[in-house]
């Protein structure tokens, strides 16, 4: 739903209605995550995507209905209806969508939703999207760490137990179905469970400010990434230098990373690329950053006698095997890249490669599934 908020505020805000479908469950290999969103808006206008295109035509016409009608509805698309080939969803993988109508009378929180998703601060939205008594489909709960939830969906316990594993999808930066029992029982089915985790943006620290950060920086923000640009080089480290950069920050690397990781701002989905190539800068830097409990990534860049000397110094310096076993060195994967934007190309995929478990191998040389499951732990 981040990608359509924009647009869904504003037609709320004008006090319209809005078909809304969201993909909330796939299986095997579905072309959009769970999470994806399109709008029906009142004018017909669609925003969005749930399929990538296989399936949007039928999802579109049930947009439709339940604006009209006023009841939700979880609908399957995929090889395992007998329709699947009629509505295009030729890629084998099989889509659970709920579609719902969205107003102010229907949803009175999404304001303060958007807002806090604009602020940058965490907020997770739980919804039924399947019950055995229909008067429970639909119902919102939305889940703030530290505060009381608002709304209900149902019960006391049903709440209590949905917003305790909203916080842990939340803290993960996840979207998830999740099954009860009909009042909330764990362990039990019936009641199904859409969480939408809108974490703040992961964040990817670029040190060194050179031409290679600059395009670091560029796909580092179109990926999703909140994206700082540190060097202690004021000349270097400037705005206009990294338009693309969230932020860019004179400080020595070492010296601002560790003050991130004091402040509880680094966390299991920030990257950290190294792009100094210099000792003074990166070997401070490196022993940090590979001391940090949780981090998702840290790469290096440099030749292969760059790395053996990086290596020495920081074993020098104390860095144990498992610390530098973390370290991506050479950084990035074998694209054969040259130019910036071509190894700012091979850093972003072995950072998507390590996040989602893939092989790095051409698709073409392997088997089984092609869309993983859910980043690793």
């Amino acid at each position: 739903m981040r990608d359509v908020l924009p647009e869904l505020l504003a037609w709320w805000e004008a006090g319209e209605t809005v078909g809304v479908a969201t993909v909330v469950a796939t299986f095997r290999s579905a072309p959009r995550p769970p999470g994806a969103s399109m709008l029906v808006g009142p004018d017909g206008t669609a925003v969005g995507s749930v399929s990538g295109g296989c399936v949007e035509g039928a999802v579109y016409e049930l947009s439709g209905s339940v604006v009209e009608e006023g009841v939700p509805v979880l609908e399957r698309y995929g090889v395992s209806d007998d329709d699947a080939f009629a509505v295009g969803l030729t890629c084998g993988g099989i889509l659970d969508v709920y579609v719902e109508q969205v107003s102010r009378a229907t949803f009175p929180e999404l304001g303060e939703i958007a807002a806090d998703v604009a602020a940058g601060r965490p907020v997770a939205l739980a919804t039924v999207v399947e019950h055995p008594d229909p008067a429970w489909l639909g119902r919102r709960l939305v889940v703030r760490p530290e505060t009381e939830g608002v709304g209900s969906l149902g019960s006391p316990r049903a709440d209590a137990a949905v917003a305790d594993d909203a916080l842990g999808l939340l803290a993960a930066g996840t979207n998830a179905t999740l099954t009860y029992g009909p009042d909330g029982e764990r362990r039990g089915e019936g009641m199904r469970v859409f969480v939408w985790a809108f974490a703040p943006q992961p964040r990817m620290l670029v040190f060194g400010a050179i031409d290679f950060a600059a395009a670091v920086a560029r796909v580092g923000s179109f990926l999703g990434y909140r994206v700082t640009v540190c060097d202690a080089r004021p000349v270097f480290a400037t705005a206009s230098r990294f338009p693309d950069a969230d932020e860019v920050v004179v400080d020595w690397p070492h010296r601002y990373l560790a003050a991130q990781a004091e402040a509880g701002a680094i966390d299991p989905r920030t990257v950290v690329t190294v792009l100094t190539h210099d000792p003074k800068f990166d070997v401070p830097l490196l022993e940090v950053a590979l001391r940090l409990p949780e981090i998702a990534y840290v790469g290096a860049m440099g030749s292969r006698r760059t790395h053996e000397d990086r290596t020495a110094r920081l074993k020098e310096a104390g860095l144990t095997d498992d610390e530098l076993a973390r370290l991506s060195s050479p950084i990035g994967l074998d694209l054969g890249a040259r130019t910036p934007e071509e190894t700012a190309v091979s850093i972003a995929a072995e950072i998507i490669a390590g996040r989602w478990g893939g092989s790095g191998e051409p698709l073409a040389h392997t088997q089984g599934r092609i869309h993983r499951e859910g980043p690793l732990a």
